[in-house]
């Protein structure tokens, strides 16, 4: 009698390896990654890659030279959107930055106080924020201490690996 195969056991394997292959792609700032072997093949994107893919940048002569874009148009409504903020790296501070791909979160369970505040003090090593990545709640901590300047993502917001989470004075 010939053994069938284990019910979620290749699921399992599978989501160890998804989860490592996005870990190394967080580590190490990888964009896309595409991997195949005998049984499976499959292709990991981040926000930023597939962005890119959607939207091709036209280059200043191929602009001068296209034609007048209707008020319909995807092309049209960056136009009227408000003026995008200055960057973080205008203002005075350091950016703590998220170590990988996930959902951030600014407290510990919902309704509870956030882990810091715009104006309080931290110190290396104290909790910040709670980065959620497979379902995984990972605690992100201050490499430095300071004064938090300013919080810049949203409670819930989907962060990419190196996106600038709290300005930070250090002191």
């Amino acid at each position: 009698m010939k053994a069938g195969p284990k019910k979620n056991g290749s699921s399992i394997g599978a989501t160890a390896e998804l989860e490592e292959y996005m870990k190394l792609m967080g580590r190490y700032g990888i964009a896309e990654l595409e991997v195949e072997s005998s049984n499976s093949r499959f292709a990991l994107r981040t926000k930023e890659a597939c962005a890119t893919m959607a939207v091709a940048p036209m280059s200043a002569p191929a602009m001068a030279s296209a034609p007048p874009v209707g008020p319909a148009s995807p092309a049209a409504a960056p136009s009227k959107l408000a003026p995008a903020p200055a960057p973080a790296a205008a203002k005075k501070g350091k950016e703590v930055k998220s170590p990988f791909v996930g959902t951030f979160y600014r407290s510990p369970a919902p309704g509870k106080e956030p882990y810091v505040k715009v104006g309080q003090s931290v110190q290396a090593g104290q909790a910040l924020c709670i980065i959620e990545a497979m379902k995984l709640m990972n605690e992100i901590e201050a490499e430095f201490g300071g004064k938090v300047i300013e919080v810049l993502v949203e409670d819930g917001q989907p962060v990419e690996f190196g996106e600038p989470l709290f300005l930070v004075d250090p002191s």
